[in-house]
């Protein structure tokens, strides 16, 4: 990874701030997006300087064009363009579609689709140019699955997928690769919000390797599809869910 440029978007926490990392320990120039989480971003920003990497921290709202043109403006004019794009923002919704406003539906989909669409309309035209680029988007095994009462947030999850399989046909003439990661149920905090301690009992149990996944196993994941081992790998879903869904 060294001499690469990464954009983790979602970083201040949780899945986003660990693929940061990772990337960052692996030699990487790392710009960690965030927008309503600014605390935990700079404090990720302050632990990784800390231990010598070269990171900056950038606020933005992915769905918005405006913030995602001044984002990577300010990655170029700090270090260059952007290799490494790792579409990670995203927000859940656990809601019978009957009772979801459409207000939550554009949220959901403008965050978590419409965000990567605009980031990697920006970040394609200087990886195309230097004909090298790795997109990886983070999606979920709902958006392959689907699941009850998440019809909203497994739509935008399984666009993804399609997205991430179709852009990787476009854009795999240039040197680049396209590929998504479906998480299973990881431990964070957006999981705690919608489980109690005994649906997650259930879960786990569910799991046949006993335990519920960790920021680092996706971060793995995706420093492996982000490296030069992975460069045959294109509009490929890899699902790290401890075998959850295979079942």
């Amino acid at each position: 990874m060294k001499g690469r440029i990464a954009l983790v978007t979602g970083a201040g926490r949780g899945i986003g701030a660990a693929i940061a990392e990772k990337l960052a320990e692996s030699g990487a120039k790392v710009a960690i997006n965030y927008n309503s989480s600014k605390e935990a971003a700079f404090a990720l920003l302050e632990k990784m300087r800390t231990r010598g990497f070269e990171v900056i921290a950038v606020k933005a709202d992915v769905a918005e064009p405006s913030q995602v043109e001044a984002m990577f403006e300010k990655i170029e004019k700090t270090w260059g363009g952007v290799n490494i794009l790792v579409n990670n923002a995203g927000v859940g919704l656990k809601k019978l579609i009957t009772d979801t406003a459409v207000e939550e539906w554009d949220r959901v989909i403008n965050i978590n689709l419409k965000g990567a669409f605009l980031c990697s309309r920006r970040a394609l035209p200087g990886m195309i140019s230097r004909r090298y680029g790795r997109i990886i988007n983070i999606a979920s095994v709902w958006g392959i699955t689907g699941a009850s009462c998440e019809s909203v947030y497994a739509a935008s999850k399984g666009g993804l997928i399609a997205f991430t399989k179709s852009l990787a046909r476009e854009a795999g003439y240039s040197g680049i690769t396209v590929n998504a990661i479906a998480p299973g149920p990881v431990q964070t905090e957006m999981l705690d919000s919608e489980l109690d301690r005994e649906e997650i009992a259930e879960l786990i149990n569910d799991i046949p390797a006993g335990r519920l996944g960790r920021a680092a196993d996706i971060a793995e994941a995706c420093l492996y599809l982000a490296s030069d081992k992975a460069e045959f790998i294109n509009g490929q879903v890899m699902v790290v869910d401890g075998g959850w869904i295979s079942v």
